[in-house]
């Protein structure tokens, strides 16, 4: 078993034996404070564990399997995508397949160029370092990277004025992983010192039901195939939605049930939940309502949908419009945002009649 070396912000290095729990200070610890004990439990172990994301899967593990033959360090990373995909599992399963050591920091946390330093120099040969939302990282501590990324070297400037001098350290050759939400953000430079970029996409209905049955086992849960479709139709495509909606449904099941989650178990709790047949929750339709009885449909600008429904635009942006759009029930216009047809039957009611004047008014805009 290999050892996984585990930075979190200020922490420090621990060097943990995953069937002991101990560092190196002899003290135990628990791996799960790092992901949380039950995510942790959740997560596939090595990459032949993983759902879904098959294309990705094929090019990482072709990746990773010659670079054990050739005996070299994995060439660096770049995963992209929207939260809950998987990115984290990947860059975790990596270096287990690898059989090296896994340093993990935040690139929020890493302000300055001497916070990225012990992770560098902690590095051992071939290990990897995962830095998660990699588009946060400031140009200061990106620029430094860059050497060592290319080269596995730093330079470290010593004193100030003119009794400063540059020291050049040389790195252990090791493996960064970048994960980001956001690829849009990351400078070319960057982007381009990453020879392996993927990007993941949503997960397939069958594939969600497929981690519901996986994980339902890991949780104890007996749960029918009805069941297990139907926590996974109302997921959004995202196993850690799909993961937080089973775990809803053990407890609801535990509570109110005998303990088995059966068909009517599961629609029980996604009810109590809030979350309707297409996955929507009560945000989701207070946003399309809204859209619907104070705009007439829109065109709408989404500051005000904010103010109208007093929550925060990023949020709208980033966490409620995505789903809603790429399910084709709100559209994106140059005036607004706009409920389809789609949108209108889902909230049954029926769409407004077109009008001939406005239309004509758009096309001689456009």
């Amino acid at each position: 078993m290999p050892r996984e070396t585990i930075l979190s912000g200020d922490d420090g290095a621990h060097e943990n034996d995953p069937q002991t729990g101990s560092d190196v200070a002899g003290q135990r610890r628990n791996p799960q404070t790092d992901l949380g004990e039950e995510d942790y439990a959740l997560r596939p172990r090595t990459l032949a564990d993983m759902v879904g994301q098959r294309e990705v899967y094929e090019r990482i593990k072709i990746a990773v399997d010659a670079a054990l033959m050739r005996s070299e360090p994995l060439g660096h990373v770049l995963l992209d995508g929207p939260p809950g995909l998987g990115k984290t599992t990947f860059a975790t399963c990596i270096p287990r397949d690898l059989g090296v050591p896994l340093q993990i920091a935040s690139g929020a946390a890493l302000a300055a160029p001497k916070d990225l330093l012990p992770y560098l120099t902690n590095a051992e040969e071939g290990s990897v370092l995962f830095i998660d939302e990699i588009h946060r990282l400031p140009k200061a501590v990106e620029e430094f990277m860059y050497p060592a990324m290319e080269d596995f070297r730093i330079d470290i400037t010593l004193g100030e004025g003119l009794s400063a001098r540059t020291v050049n350290m040389n790195l252990r050759p090791f493996t960064m992983i970048g994960a980001t939400t956001r690829s849009g953000l990351l400078s070319a430079p960057l982007r381009d010192r990453f020879p392996i970029r993927e990007h993941l996409d949503f997960y397939s209905s069958d594939e969600l039901q497929e981690i519901v049955r996986r994980n339902a086992t890991k949780l104890r849960l007996p749960i029918d195939d009805d069941a297990a479709a139907k926590i996974a139709c109302t997921s959004r495509g995202t196993p850690r939605i799909v993961n937080n909606r089973l775990r809803w449904v053990r407890d609801y099941a535990t509570s109110r049930a005998s303990g088995t989650a059966t068909l009517p178990v599961t629609i029980e709790a996604l009810k109590m939940l809030g979350v309707d047949d297409r996955g929507l929750d009560p945000q989701d339709r207070k946003y399309l309502t809204t859209l619907m009885r104070v705009f007439d449909g829109g065109p709408a600008g989404i500051e005000a949908i904010a103010h109208t429904i007093n929550a925060a635009l990023d949020t709208l942006t980033d966490e409620v419009e995505p789903f809603l759009l790429r399910s084709e029930l709100v559209v994106r216009t140059p005036r607004g945002r706009k409920l389809t047809p789609l949108g209108y039957k889902h909230l049954g009611a029926p769409p407004p009649d077109k009008n001939p004047e406005e239309d004509d008014r758009q096309s001689a805009l456009f």
